[in-house]
């Protein structure tokens, strides 16, 4: 079993995070959170997957799986590290509660340039010592050159996808990737530096909570972008087209709960017999660095790796897919002996699910996934009867669980009960002996009581956020769609001791490292 002790988490990506730069980072406000989390005696943070986000800015479509986001990167920090100068951090004015990426991204750009060249023109003696030891590290330079020459070569072709590249470039051919590796050589290394910066201080970060007694809950993605380093470096192991290196299907699911079209996720498929035929090394080697910078992952879409949803390439909508089998058993098991016998993953088992991924996610005892708001749908049908095979009601969920009241995919608490229909309201005013007036409290406190050992609560539900603050509202590119934040004023200590609280009363409180104890203030550069 992954999870053996009851504790409760928060899930909030970093971009999250308050701040004057725009986006969530990894500087102070980022510790200001752990030690939010420690006095609310959390023990988890999970977070959405940390790549470079391409078009649409979402964490689900990266330019690469193993990268990390430059964007998270904190300028203060580059200032203490005497990369910038604090003139060239002040920020123009951002909105607080919102990420626009766009200006962002501009901005970023700019300022990551100066201390990238900076970097590179020598200097900072002890920084280029753990430079080297990055390049060299193995979770790292399996993937490192590939992506930033795909970086560099994108911006060549002023962003256009690999497709519509010179022909031997994008074909990966070895003598126009040699030429280019000379050609655009500055330009290679700044996205090598950008990397070792991101893991520099997300490093700091994940040290940080480590000693505060908290663990972080990441997340892979079963697909990859399309336009990303990842299908672009190995299309022999992707359903693609040998002449145009075109999608022959994608990815996506058919029509549920979130849309009655389905969701066209548009990612490429694997070729999962080439992957085999390579014993998944591939995707090995990519847990294995997820796994460097998480303490354990949520497989996004464990239900693919049994089967998975093909619509061929062009359609508009993913109504018109067929299920095909995936890989099954045998990729866990490769995965396994290749991670040394252990597993710290979340299988992500929502949707349309078979009995043979039942059987596949109980054989790895990988603990599942179940979302309280989904647990009231039987009502529209019989109003105080519930569905016995629904699964989602706080009785029906067993230890080896992992509950949320949402996902990032769900509105918020607050937002799904002002919108239920009232038969779906009176169950659950019915189920929880309560009269509403608080039904993220409500649902809080059911994931805390419920069997499961690990509950994961949106910070959004934990402040009682409307709709409008939800993360990502699936199916649309809408321009709200991962660029919620929190206020500054938000992370306060009368929420923490409520939760603290509850989590005393239903035996999830997380105590803090004997160390935490004695030393409030962890990290001094930091804290």
């Amino acid at each position: 079993m992954v999870f053996e002790r009851r504790y409760a988490g928060v899930l909030l990506h970093p971009t999250s995070l308050p701040g004057p730069f725009g986006i969530g980072d990894f500087g102070p406000a980022a510790f200001r959170f752990l030690d939010w989390m420690r006095g609310a005696g959390l023990r988890y943070w999970q977070v959405l997957p940390l790549g470079p986000t391409s078009y649409g800015d979402s964490p689900y479509q990266c330019f690469s799986s193993c990268a990390g986001s430059p964007y998270m990167i904190s300028p203060e920090l580059l200032v203490r590290d005497g990369l910038l100068h604090e003139k060239e951090i002040l920020p123009p004015a951002f909105p607080t509660e919102r990420v626009d990426y766009g200006w962002v991204i501009d901005w970023k750009k700019k300022i990551l340039k100066l201390a990238t060249d900076r970097f590179a023109a020598g200097g900072f003696s002890e920084m280029r010592g753990r430079y080297n030891q990055f390049l060299k590290a193995k979770e790292i330079a399996w993937w490192l050159d590939d992506f930033a020459m795909f970086m560099a070569l994108k911006d060549h072709n002023e962003g256009r996808s690999w497709d519509n590249w010179d022909k031997d470039l994008r074909g990966y051919k070895a003598a126009a990737l040699k030429s280019a590796a000379t050609k655009f050589a500055a330009e290679i290394e700044g996205y090598r530096i950008q990397q070792f910066l991101f893991f520099e201080q997300w490093g700091a970060v994940r040290r940080g909570a480590a000693a505060r007694g908290i663990e972080v809950i990441g997340d892979a993605p079963i697909y990859v972008a399309y336009d990303s380093a990842d299908a672009w470096a190995n299309q022999e192991f992707f359903q693609l087209d040998k002449k145009t290196g075109l999608p022959t299907a994608v990815a996506g699911v058919p029509p549920d709960y979130f849309s009655a079209t389905g969701q066209l996720w548009g990612n490429p498929l694997y070729n999962w017999e080439k992957l085999e035929a390579a014993k998944f090394k591939w995707w090995i080697d990519r847990i294995k660095s997820t796994l460097a910078m998480v303490d354990y992952l949520r497989l996004d879409h464990f239900r693919g790796f049994g089967g998975y949803w093909s619509v061929p390439f062009g359609h508009p909508t993913a109504e018109h897919g067929t299920w095909v089998e995936g890989p099954g058993a045998a990729f866990f098991a490769a995965l396994k002996r290749g991670l040394g016998n252990r597993l710290p993953i979340i299988a992500e088992d929502l949707g349309e699910i078979t009995s043979d991924v039942h059987e596949m996610r109980a054989k790895f005892e990988l603990p599942g996934m179940k979302i309280l708001q989904f647990a009231w749908s039987p009502a529209s049908v019989e109003p105080l009867v519930s569905n016995p095979n629904s699964g989602f009601l706080p009785h029906q969920i067993d230890a080896n669980q992992v509950v949320y009241t949402g996902s990032h995919d769900n509105d918020t608490t607050v937002g799904w009960y002002t919108s239920a229909t009232p038969a779906e309201r009176h169950l659950f005013r019915s189920y929880l002996s309560t009269d509403g007036s608080l039904p993220h409290w409500d649902l809080i406190r059911s994931a805390f009581r419920c069997h499961a050992n690990t509950a994961i609560i949106q910070m959004q539900d934990f402040l009682g956020l409307p709709t409008d603050c939800r993360m990502n509202l699936p199916g649309t590119s809408g321009v709200h769609n991962w660029s919620w934040r929190l206020l500054p004023t938000q992370i306060d200590q009368r929420l923490a001791e409520t939760i603290r609280g509850l989590a005393l009363l239903y035996e999830r409180h997380a105590e803090p490292p004997a160390a935490a104890r004695r030393h409030p203030a962890i990290d001094p550069n930091y804290s």
